[in-house]
């Protein structure tokens, strides 16, 4: 199902989404009408919006929008919203001040999916801050790490700072069972904004460079859609596929309460 403007979507209305791929998202996993961290997944894309089309979105209309899309809709379900122009000119994207809100609704997975294995590549998103809908870098990463045998692709700064997955925040468990978020550019996940406002376990930001990994207890990947989810190897270091913390994090994740739309 995909709605745009509050409005069934058409082939054409995919054609600007299609041919120019300009645009910014964000994605939800909706329980029973609620969504956990929703009003920070609408200042995404209220701040996204400036940056990429210069204009102000209007966060009421889009969450009427959102409401008007999963009428209806019960149990679980992924939930994306895209904001692009549909008459966007190639040749003047300049001209693109008309967001419209495109609403998708799809099947959920499991929450947490199994462990994953994740190789490391040189790269660093343009707009880290943004999340945006060019995608192309990190799914071509993804393929490559998935030929070499790994699940994902992990990024590294070219200054050596590990920062990110390919649409994961990426953080780590220290031996003292402290977790480590990498200082670095990278997407401000609501996931990881979420449990980064919980009062326990220890948090801190710093850097993490790859002579750090080895000395890492436990190392774990986040986003809407998989929750906090274990990363059982780095390139050649492994982690086990569960640990004390990490069992913290998720109880405390699951247990943020979800705001209703």
């Amino acid at each position: 199902m995909a709605e745009l403007n509050g409005k069934p979507a058409t082939l054409e209305d995919f054609q600007a989404l299609a041919l120019t791929n300009y645009g910014h998202f964000t994605s939800m996993r909706m329980e029973d009408g609620t969504v956990r961290g929703l009003s920070l997944h609408l200042d995404r894309l209220v701040r996204d919006c400036r940056i990429v089309f210069g204009v102000e979105l209007d966060r009421e209309r889009t969450l009427n929008y959102i409401r008007k899309a999963v009428d209806g809709v019960t149990g679980v379900a992924g939930l994306r919203v895209t904001v692009f122009d549909p008459a966007l000119d190639m040749g003047h994207p300049s001209d693109a001040r008309d967001p419209h809100i495109l609403v998708n609704l799809r099947p959920a997975g499991a929450m947490p999916p199994p462990p994953l294995t994740a190789k490391t590549f040189t790269f660093t998103r343009d707009n880290a801050e943004v999340k945006h809908i060019g995608l192309h870098p990190q799914l071509r990463l993804r393929r490559e790490a998935q030929l070499a045998g790994f699940d994902d692709a992990a990024f590294i700064e070219p200054d050596g700072r590990i920062s990110e997955g390919g649409t994961w925040n990426l953080g780590f468990v220290d031996q003292d069972g402290t977790v480590i978020w990498p200082d670095a550019p990278v997407l401000p996940g609501t996931t990881m904004l979420l449990l980064q406002s919980l009062d326990a376990p220890k948090q801190i930001t710093t850097p993490v460079r790859l002579a750090d990994v080895p000395n890492m207890a436990a190392a774990f990947a986040t986003n809407t859609t998989i929750g906090v989810r274990s990363v059982s190897a780095l390139d050649n270091v492994q982690f086990p596929q569960d640990h004390p913390v990490l069992a913290a994090l998720r109880e405390a994740y699951v247990g943020i309460p979800g705001e209703r739309l």
